[in-house]
């Protein structure tokens, strides 16, 4: 099987990233992001999506955590439509619910070609340590618009807004895992019209 990687790397006046995807990996992360609480969950999403992930990230944290935050998820966007290619004979759709002690998130994806993100639920807190929560669906919605899926995620329940989050990446991780698994009953890609998008 031809390896599935990419590399992206996205240089701007706001940012600086380096990032290295292996969709058929074994779960190992080399992550630096300048955001703790992102290192973390980007380090969760690669161990529970069984991705290989490198990632090295600078920008203007002075300011706050927007910039960079947006800016890995687009280059992580980008190095998930690079590395799956044509997406033949993938499974396309994926799906996971994770809970995380009182907490349980839904993720269901699409490979469609045809990007779309929707969030239903509540966080809590405005802020886990320093990172701004309301970045959570900036972080989403720029993942699904440049990976080009199809993107759907619910908190069915929780209090404790770090455990949101983290349930929501490790749902993320397992429900791509599954979309991008190769199928060999899948002959082309998993569409009536014979093409997505």
């Amino acid at each position: 099987m031809t390896e599935r990687t990419a590399q992206i790397v996205r240089d701007t006046f706001e940012t600086q990233i380096k990032l290295t995807l292996s969709i058929d990996g074994t779960g190992h992360s080399k992550i630096e992001t300048g955001v703790p609480f992102l290192t973390h969950m980007l380090t969760l999403f690669t161990k529970h999506g069984f991705f290989n992930l490198e990632v090295s990230a600078s920008g203007d944290t002075d300011v706050d955590d927007h910039h960079t935050t947006e800016d890995i998820a687009i280059c992580l966007g980008r190095a998930i439509r690079q590395a799956i290619g044509d997406k033949a004979g993938i499974n396309r759709y994926g799906y996971a619910l994770v809970p995380m002690d009182e907490t349980l998130s839904e993720v269901v994806i699409d490979l469609s070609d045809r990007p779309y993100f929707v969030f239903h639920g509540q966080l809590p807190a405005q802020k886990v340590g320093t990172f701004d929560t309301e970045l959570l669906k900036e972080f989403l919605d720029k993942l699904a618009v440049e990976a080009r899926m199809n993107l759907h995620v619910t908190i069915r329940y929780g209090e404790n807004t770090h455990h949101i989050i983290e349930s929501v990446f490790k749902a993320l991780g397992r429900a791509l895992d599954t979309a991008t698994l190769k199928n060999p009953r899948i002959e082309g890609v998993l569409s009536t019209k014979g093409t997505l998008g």
